[in-house]
């Protein structure tokens, strides 16, 4: 899972307290663990708000272009809010060996939206995994690395000791590519799972970006209905649906009574998620514009207003 790639990472940085940057929006994994590190005196963790969201971008890339750190670690695609990061070539700029090291976070955006990191390929370390958009379940996590980043983390299992090795003499062996993060002995099902569902969209002739715009439109056409879909008429769209822009796979609605909503429509064999006041409905490949005419017609019977 990501979090071992996370702990690999941290043990590769030379000294203590790593000095990271962050959000107030990272996935639990990332935010537990920093919180952790912290209180152990492992890390000195900065946290930009997300909010405002117009000015996020430039606010996180000016915050790490003025000051000295080790670790700059932020979501493609923020799994509460579902905002889009587009600043990615602007950290890559940044990246050095030596530090800062750039973690990328694309949970939410790895087979969700179509992703090019061909340009700060050699820059920027990106991690995410096949459970939700890929279809694979859990298991089958990965991890790009840059070349000469994180040569020889100090946490390493015995698998990364395969192959052709670089290291110094009589010290313990790494390879040198990104298997030098391998850990040890896996159930590989889920690879094989990841494979099958690949499999599939191919033979159906889909790519991500022809299964994110048939989200996008399924989207829109529920947002564009919300007005008629009872309570839901009241909340905040954080992330609403702009023309062709790439985005999130789920619509985020904020308002107080998001947690009642869910299991109101929960109730009526609706399934949703709730994060907190953000309540988030998701859309993908299984579903048409009839399910959305159902989805606000259940809305508006289940959340009178």
């Amino acid at each position: 899972n990501t979090h071992d790639f996370l702990i690999r990472l941290h043990s590769g940085f030379g000294r203590r307290p790593v000095r990271i940057l962050s959000t107030d929006g990272e996935f639990h994994s990332f935010r537990r663990q920093a919180d952790r590190w912290s209180e152990a005196g492992e890390a000195v963790v900065e946290r930009v708000p997300l909010e405002p969201f117009d000015t996020f971008a430039e606010r996180f890339v000016e915050a790490a272009r003025g000051s000295a750190y080790d670790w700059i670690v932020v979501s493609q695609v923020f799994f509460r809010t579902g905002g889009l990061f587009d600043r990615i070539e602007d950290l890559a700029a940044l990246a050095r060996p030596k530090g800062p090291w750039v973690l990328v976070d694309g949970y939410h955006g790895f087979m969700a939206t179509p992703t090019d990191l061909e340009a700060v390929a050699d820059r920027v370390f990106y991690v995410s995994g096949g459970y939700k958009y890929a279809m694979a379940g859990e298991g089958a996590c990965f991890l790009h690395a840059p070349p000469g980043f994180c040569e020889r983390p100090v946490v390493t299992g015995w698998f990364a000791e395969f192959g052709d090795l670089a290291g110094p003499p009589g010290g313990v062996g790494y390879r040198t590519d990104g298997g030098r993060f391998w850990g040890a002995t896996m159930d590989f099902t889920a690879l094989y799972r990841l494979n099958a569902a690949r499999r599939m969209l191919d033979e159906a002739g889909l790519d991500t970006a022809a299964v994110a715009d048939h989200a996008r439109s399924l989207a829109a056409r529920f947002q564009a209905a919300l007005r008629q879909a009872g309570e839901l008429a009241g909340a905040e769209v954080l992330n609403p649906v702009e023309g062709d822009a790439p985005r999130a796979r789920f619509l985020a609605l904020r308002h107080p009574d998001a947690q009642r909503w869910r299991e109101a429509l929960l109730a009526a064999e609706i399934v949703t998620d709730v994060r907190d006041d953000v309540i988030r409905f998701g859309f993908g490949l299984y579903q048409d514009t009839a399910d959305i005419d159902r989805l606000v017609d259940v809305c508006r019977r289940a959340l009178p207003v």
